[in-house]
């Protein structure tokens, strides 16, 4: 009798405590992971245009427009397969995202970059005015843009890189891309962005720079060749014209690389 009430009990505590508050848990985090690949794949018009159509079918339902109704529900398969057309590129960066499988990963960088080395190349190429592309991978692998360049597997250095952006090469129109502290490959072509709302200032490498960052978790360093201005673009975002030192403490932060320097402070300076 008494294991029968004890059997009872626990029964009664899962189904009415723990499952409901696992129930909960479950929903939120996966509305937050949803929420943050929304925000990083720009998607958020994606969400205004269902949330609009659904407001109008349930006023149509509530207020019993019988027309209004039958329209909905003849147009309701052509608008599905209309907004996987039309928000192709959307729906395609969010499957990217979720297939990067970083939800339940409380660490995400494994790579240490040679900071100083790229920190140094930065400042001689925007002092001299030569534009450069380097991409610095993390968990998503790039194969595909490595074999749009040439192979080097070569040990990551700073007069390497410079010789790679002197403006007599073959490389230095594309971008070099860094996997595993070396560099990988060079004269690699990125996707370009298709943002509409991106500064039309903006020249081809950092359009170049803010695709790659829809489309992957990779870390984008830019040199302006008009300017000299240096750039990072990250998680589909573009920030432009930083310093040196943003830079360092931004690489820091985002390839988990001990820099002794407070993220916090670039990050309001950024904003």
């Amino acid at each position: 009798m008494e294991n029968g009430i004890t059997f009872f009990t626990q029964n009664w505590i899962f189904s009415d405590i723990v499952s409901p508050v696992l129930d909960i848990l479950l929903l939120a985090f996966l509305l937050y992971q949803s929420y943050l690949i929304l925000i990083k794949t720009r998607a958020v018009q994606l969400v205004k245009g269902a949330f609009f159509i659904v407001l109008i079918y349930l006023l149509a339902f509530f207020l019993n427009l019988r027309t209004l109704l039958w329209l909905l529900n003849m147009l309701a398969p052509g608008v599905v397969i209309g907004v996987a057309i039309v928000f192709q590129p959307e729906l395609r960066k969010i499957f990217t995202r979720i297939g990067q499988g970083e939800w339940f990963s409380f660490s995400s960088q494994t790579n240490t970059y040679h900071v100083d080395s790229l920190i140094n190349t930065l400042d001689i190429l925007s002092s001299q005015r030569r534009g450069c592309l380097i991409v610095l991978t993390r968990n998503v692998g790039l194969k595909n843009i490595i074999d749009t360049g040439t192979k080097l597997n070569a040990e990551l250095s700073s007069s390497l890189l410079l010789t790679i952006f002197a403006h007599d090469t073959a490389l230095h129109d594309g971008a070099a891309v860094i996997q595993n502290a070396k560099i990988a490959a060079a004269g690699c072509f990125l996707p370009l962005s298709e943002q509409a709302d991106i500064r039309r200032s903006f020249g081809t490498r950092h359009r170049a720079a803010l695709g790659l960052a829809e489309e992957s978790d990779a870390v984008i360093l830019i040199v302006s060749e008009e300017t000299g201005a240096i750039s990072l673009a990250y998680d589909a975002n573009l920030y432009y014209n930083l310093t040196l030192e943003e830079i360092r403490i931004q690489l820091a932060e985002l390839m988990n690389y001990p820099s002794g320097y407070e993220m916090d402070e670039v990050e309001e300076e950024l904003e």
